[in-house]
């Protein structure tokens, strides 16, 4: 997953919209983009467009962000969206590897209830909005088998702490966001999952985006939020992994292959080990068979 775009669940529109702008998931939603009063219709909305957006062999992944396992809404939640079988559900003000357990749990009784594969439902949690998650990240590793990926929220993290603002003057995060961010990163390997960027909130600026986007890629993550459609092309752009790039990745793999008791090996006049390998791997996992 590259590309992940925030759509509002109370929208018909802009969901139907969605689909066409090329992000590789949609994050319809259900917590913070509506209003509480729209919360009942908003489930039936979503569950109209994910039973009908499943009938597109193109479509991208649908995942749904429902409402956090202490809102008292995320059972309503389930119980609406489940019958139409979304691919994964994000899970906001995620502590610890203990709630995407909860949260397992629950839709492992859905998918039950409506004859769903066991298990087909995975797991995306946002896993820095509040304090005490940042102390729970080395717990999601071997949390669930659902778990696809981690990633991080900067704004409720912001609220949580009190703080005035969670970026400097001149763009970049101050130093609690920076260590949210780097901790997601270090966790979402260790469980061998995708690390995804968190949103970057300013669409009007892709200068800002771009370079965000690039930093993201350099450190590790493999994709990055959207909130806005227009966001979705540079996020593909910059985390779509270069041809270049590509065909080295595939030399170092050959290269290992034909020496497969070999520890360090030359290849076109650089030296490569396994950690190499490891990379190259990864990298054409990413992307699947050539």
């Amino acid at each position: 997953m590259r590309s992940l775009l925030f759509v509002p669940g109370d929208s018909p529109r802009k969901l139907e919209k969605a689909l066409g702008v090329g992000a590789d998931a949609l994050i319809i939603d259900l917590e913070d983009s509506v209003a509480l009063s729209a919360k009942p219709a908003a489930r039936e909305c979503v569950r109209e467009f994910l039973t009908r957006a499943k009938a597109n062999p193109g479509r991208p992944l649908l995942v749904v962000r429902v409402n956090a396992l202490d809102s008292g809404m995320i059972d309503a939640d389930l119980d609406a969206i489940m019958p139409a079988a979304p691919d994964a559900i994000m899970l906001p003000k995620s502590r610890h590897g203990a709630d995407v357990q909860h949260l397992s749990v629950k839709l492992a009784v859905r998918e039950a209830e409506n004859d769903l594969a066991d298990g087909g439902t995975r797991i995306l949690p946002i896993a820095t909005e509040t304090a005490d998650a940042i102390f729970g990240l080395h717990s999601y590793a071997g949390s669930s088998a659902r778990l696809i990926g981690l990633t991080w929220g900067a704004e409720d993290l912001a609220a949580a702490l009190g703080a005035e603002a969670n970026r400097l003057t001149e763009g970049t995060y101050a130093d609690p966001y920076r260590l949210a961010r780097a901790l997601t990163l270090f966790a979402a390997r260790s469980c061998d999952v995708e690390p995804i960027d968190t949103v970057f909130a300013n669409f009007g600026d892709m200068a800002g985006l771009r370079a965000e986007c690039e930093a993201a890629r350099r450190d590790g993550f493999t994709g990055k939020m959207a909130i806005h459609p227009a966001q979705v092309a540079i996020i593909n752009e910059v985390f779509s992994p270069a041809p270049e790039a590509l065909e080295h990745a595939r030399k170092v793999v050959a290269a290992f292959a034909a020496n497969p008791d070999a520890g360090v090996l030359n290849l076109d006049g650089a030296m490569i080990d396994r950690p190499h390998l490891k990379q190259a791997e990864k990298l054409l996992k990413r992307v699947g068979p050539a």
